[in-house]
């Protein structure tokens, strides 16, 4: 075990309740040993699709379980499951994502006295990497054990990242000869670590009287096993061909289906037992006499080293495989231990020569050579790798000029970061059309029609600052609608005072252009659009007038038209606000005052729904 018992975050490519795998037999095992160990649920290499929908309704309810997405799943090891926007390669998804992680790991590790810890990721997104560099970790581990980018075509946007994790980690463990090579190109730090056996766990059920699963037992001799996720890296066509092939054989296929599966459904002497507990795993194996690892031949299974192996060999079983560079490099290592076969005739041929070859020097070579790859030979080795790592960077860091560099680097990091986002910022408001679409709830408006009178909120110097600019838009718009005939009177409303009263200047201006002086009303009390609509409805009830064309700013009239339902209403109002707005003019983005505009508006609302007013 590591000499400091170190917490530990690890940033994982899989949930804690998906198969048991070596991301949860490591850490399940370092918590055993003392360390304190966070377990962050995968956060995503891809933006999920409609097949993914129950692992994000199980992700809510893994959220939900715990507080605030934080659960104590045995001593000493926690797991974290975060709600994130799904997008990984979305440079704002990824700074929303990163400041809600980044936030929630705080206050958790504040709250638990969680320190320094040594990150260890399985996965090399952005968002992994923000993660690391934002915890001041004892040293980074990188655990790679997929070549993600050839898993799917949204996996492929992987790359930067990851080979920037291969340079930055202080160690880069690998499951395979391929995975090595590919990181030896950006580090000296890489080292080979295949996924082992809990060979103490399946020694015990090997070595136990305990009878085989009920639905394992009756099954016709022999039994070809697998066990596993049925993913789509799985050859089924070849599964079936050799099913044919070996009509008197049961083949029996544990684990998950991942992919459609009809094609193994369809085969009578094919059963699928679906997933179980990862501690009735070795009960299974042992009911088998052969165990398969019939993988498709492809980029991506290129850099696979099937787990299962070892979990087979631990229990004395013999092994049939297709041709992976993986099996081909074990072979190597350990002497032809596992049959290979290229199609359905050698796979079927090669199952039965295994069948009778189980004498007692051969099963217990089998075992030797999965004892040899042990989780406990395995983790050892990790652990004396990982105490020279953080010895390492420790004393790098007690140099005074490479902590002084640090800093500035880290000074420096910062600043970009916030100057890239104020940049974001700019752009997005000032650029784009968000204004706008933010802004678009405050519209209101309606056909005309015949009323009593034809009011307008003149608004002093309204969104603009400027005094007049707002009041003569809106009259025009209150003459146009008079003249059209919809009403008799105009109302003009205002308290405001600049070098003349507003409403009087408005008055002036409608006689002007041909309004009666006998048609206009004024209103000169009102210093906001409250009083606007409480005393004009005070004139509107002396001359038993019940309905209104009401003209105000056009990102106005959603606030006085509310006031009006709430403090008039009897008062029937028709919205018509001036088709242009001279203020409000764009072609795309917003101007500074045009955002300030918009913004005072909502904040108005906000002020008005307080005050009881809306």
């Amino acid at each position: 075990m590591m000499t400091k018992r170190a917490d530990i975050l690890c940033i994982s490519s899989i949930d804690w309740d998906f198969i048991w795998q070596g991301h949860q037999q490591i850490m399940s095992t370092l918590a055993a040993d003392g360390h304190r160990v966070l377990f962050l649920e995968n956060t995503g290499v891809r933006a999920p699709k409609v097949r993914d929908l129950p692992r994000v309704r199980q992700r809510i309810r893994n959220w939900w379980r715990g507080t605030k997405g934080f659960r104590e799943e045995r001593p000493n090891l926690f797991v974290y499951s975060p709600l994130l926007l799904p997008l990984p390669y979305s440079r704002i998804a990824r700074w929303i994502n990163r400041f809600v992680l980044v936030r929630a790991l705080k206050r958790w590790m504040r709250a638990t006295g969680f320190h320094r810890p040594i990150v260890w990721t399985f996965l090399p997104t952005p968002l992994a990497l923000d993660l690391a560099r934002a915890v001041d970790p004892q040293a980074t581990i990188y655990y790679c054990i997929d070549d993600l980018p050839s898993s799917s075509l949204g996996a492929r946007r992987i790359v930067p990242s990851e080979e920037r994790l291969f340079r930055e980690a202080d160690l880069v463990f690998v499951t395979s000869e391929n995975l090595r090579r590919r990181a030896a190109a950006f580090s000296s730090r890489v080292h080979l670590f295949p996924f082992g056996v809990n060979f103490e766990q399946f020694e015990l059920v090997r070595q136990s009287a305990d009878p085989l699963p009920a639905d394992l037992e009756p099954l016709t001799r022999p039994v070809v096993g697998y066990v596993g996720g049925l993913h789509r890296w799985i050859d089924q066509a070849l599964v079936a061909a050799v099913a044919e092939r070996m009509p008197d054989a049961t083949f029996a296929l544990v684990g998950p289906p991942q992919t459609d599966v009809s094609a193994l459904e369809r085969c009578p002497n094919v059963r699928l037992f679906g997933q179980r507990s990862h501690l009735d795993v070795a009960r299974y194996v042992k009911g088998f006499d052969v165990g398969i690892v019939p993988y498709l031949l492809s980029d991506y299974t290129a850099n696979v080293y099937p787990t299962k192996l070892n979990e087979y060999l631990v229990m004395g079983i013999p092994v049939v495989a297709t041709d992976l560079p993986e099996i081909r490099r074990f072979n190597a290592e350990h002497g032809d231990i596992v049959e290979v076969a290229t199609n359905a005739d050698s796979f079927a041929d090669a199952i039965r020569r295994s069948l009778n070859d189980s004498q007692p020097v051969v099963v217990e070579r089998r075992m030797a050579v999965a004892h040899s790859n042990s989780w406990a030979s395995r983790i050892a080795a990790m652990n004396d790798l990982i105490d020279g790592a953080v010895d390492r960077r420790a004393a790098s860091s007690q140099r005074w000029d490479e902590t002084l560099r640090r800093a500035y680097r880290q000074a420096r990091t910062r600043i970009i970061k916030t100057v890239l986002a104020l940049v974001a910022v700019y752009l997005l408001v000032f650029q784009t059309n968000l204004v706008w679409q933010i802004a678009e709830p405050l519209r209101l408006a309606a056909p005309p029609r015949r009323v009593d009178a034809i009011v307008v909120f003149a608004g002093g110097v309204g969104e603009s600052g400027k005094a007049g600019g707002g009041a003569q838009e809106r009259l025009k718009q209150a003459v146009d609608l008079y003249r059209a005939g919809w009403a008799r009177y105009l109302v003009l409303s205002s308290g405001y005072v600049y070098s003349y009263r507003e409403a009087e200047s408005m008055r002036t201006l409608a006689i002007d252009q041909g309004v009666p002086a006998a048609d206009i009303v004024l209103e000169q009390r009102a210093a906001n659009t409250y009083e606007n609509v409480k005393f004009v409805d005070d004139i509107l009830r002396d001359h038993r007038w019940t309905s209104i064309l009401l003209v105000s700013s056009p990102y106005h009239m959603r606030r006085a038209v509310g006031v009006w339902h709430k403090v008039a209403p009897q008062i029937a109002v028709v919205p018509a606000p001036p088709l242009q707005s001279q203020f409000y003019d764009h072609v795309r983005g917003a101007t500074f005052e045009q955002v300030r505009g918009v913004a005072q508006e909502y904040l108005a609302m906000f002020a008005y729904w307080r005050r009881g007013w809306l």
